[in-house]
């Protein structure tokens, strides 16, 4: 069967995301026997033409739809991002009767509403690599669609809650060879590759269990450093670990940075660290494996509102592992998430002078904290009668402590035009 994979996304917020997951997704079809072309709508352009080209000229039967984000996540002036999707998805079916399916990241968090939106006429929730070729295989020989794990009828939920979540050993790693890499951002390209799914933590906020479930799933180190030397191979040097927690479990971390500085690959990195189970030790492989830059959510510098965020590390804990990477000459982006339940204007004032003194080299503060179905926060939410019940949360609801509301932003405003490492 011949498959259409199309990247709808085309934001670019902090760096320009190459559709990772969908170049799994692909590899999965090819392997599974499928023709596939893969789109990735981030080079600009007339993409309304793009597809139209795109699907004339391959003329699928399935078209798969990635949307990534579904809003932007900023409180004072939101942006909803599916629009562009469903216009995509318009295109798509004034021009081919193929079956469109959508699934990634974001719409995983909200599958049935999502779809309803989107007018698509399957969805796939979590792991796409065995629902979508699953379901690949049941179209193309007219077989049953109810046993297939993930799978979004509209009008039903999601079958069996969420898409079989493997072994990531038995799931294939992306091909360079299907990249596109949009003209003029060679210099800002940082390679997205994941090593890890899944997360124990529970913050109160996170979407991330929803998305890949809480037990981390963990490649081989070794087909992860071929899965590297495969892409540096094809000219890629610089890449980002978008594991949602490098640092877990340690040992693994750990193995991975003597494996990686073992092979001597010559590349640059990135990955994000939770402030807790980190110390010295790691800091030193991954500066030695070629780590030159961590983003180190902490997100609060008040203890209390680290408990009601369900933080597993302490204030000292932060300070430490700050320095550490400092002495190493990693870059440190940290992370200040403002307003959550219990917030008040001297536990703002305690944060921002706790960021102050671990001398960052880049800050980034979020006022508002957008509600995901799921979690803890849309909780307190309801309880506090934020949202109503019966809010699916598709377009982007935000929590921000009472009290808050007209002080906070100016003030974080200011503060910020005194520290230009500062940005929101």
């Amino acid at each position: 069967m011949r498959v259409l994979l199309i990247s709808a996304n085309t934001e670019r917020t902090d760096i320009v995301p190459l559709p990772l997951g969908l170049n799994c997704v692909a590899v999965a079809a090819r392997n599974a026997g499928h023709e596939v072309h893969m789109l990735d709508l981030m080079g600009g352009g007339d993409n309304c033409s793009i597809v139209r080209d795109a699907i004339q000229s391959f003329r699928p039967g399935v078209i798969g739809i990635s949307a990534r984000n579904i809003d932007d996540q900023n409180m004072a002036e939101p942006r909803f991002l599916l629009e562009p999707v469903r216009d995509t998805i318009t295109v798509c079916r004034a021009v081919s009767s193929a079956t469109i399916v959508v699934g990634g990241a974001g719409y995983s968090i909200f599958p049935e509403a999502a779809l309803r939106y989107l007018n698509a006429d399957y969805g796939i929730c979590g792991d796409g690599e065995v629902a979508f070729t699953a379901l690949l295989q049941a179209l193309e020989r007219g077989a049953a669609l109810s046993g297939i794990a993930g799978l979004c009828i509209p009008g039903s939920n999601v079958q069996m809650g969420c898409a079989v979540r493997p072994c990531l050993e038995t799931l294939p790693l992306p091909d360079p060879s299907l990249w596109t890499v949009p003209a003029g951002i060679g210099a800002e390209l940082w390679l997205p590759f994941q090593t890890r799914r899944g997360c124990p933590l529970g913050c109160s906020y996170c979407s991330t269990p929803v998305i890949e479930g809480s037990t981390i799933r963990k490649r081989p180190i070794a087909a992860v450093v071929q899965g590297i030397a495969e892409h540096v191979a094809a000219g890629f040097n610089r890449f980002y670990f978008v594991d949602s927690t490098f640092n877990l479990p340690p040992t693994y971390a750990k193995e991975l940075s003597t494996a990686l500085g073992s092979a001597n690959l010559g590349i640059r990195w990135r990955c994000i660290l939770y402030p807790g189970f980190v110390d010295e030790e790691m800091v030193r492989k991954m500066a030695e494996a070629g780590c030159t830059e961590v983003s180190l959510g902490f997100e609060s510098g008040c203890p209390a509102i680290l408990r009601n965020f369900n933080k597993k590390f302490n204030l000292d804990q932060v300070r430490a592992v700050s320095a550490m990477l400092k002495d190493y000459g990693i870059r440190r982006t940290g992370f200040l998430l403002l307003g959550g339940p219990g917030e008040t204007r001297d536990s703002v004032r305690e944060s921002l002078a706790f960021a102050d003194s671990l001398e960052l080299d880049l800050l980034k503060l979020t006022v508002g904290i957008r509600i995901y179905p799921g979690t803890a926060l849309e909780k307190e939410a309801l309880r506090e009668g934020v949202i109503a019940a019966g809010d699916d949360l598709l377009f982007p609801r935000f929590y921000l402590a009472e009290g808050l509301g007209d002080w906070i932003e100016p003030m974080i405003r200011d503060w910020m035009m005194e520290r230009p490492y500062c940005t929101a």
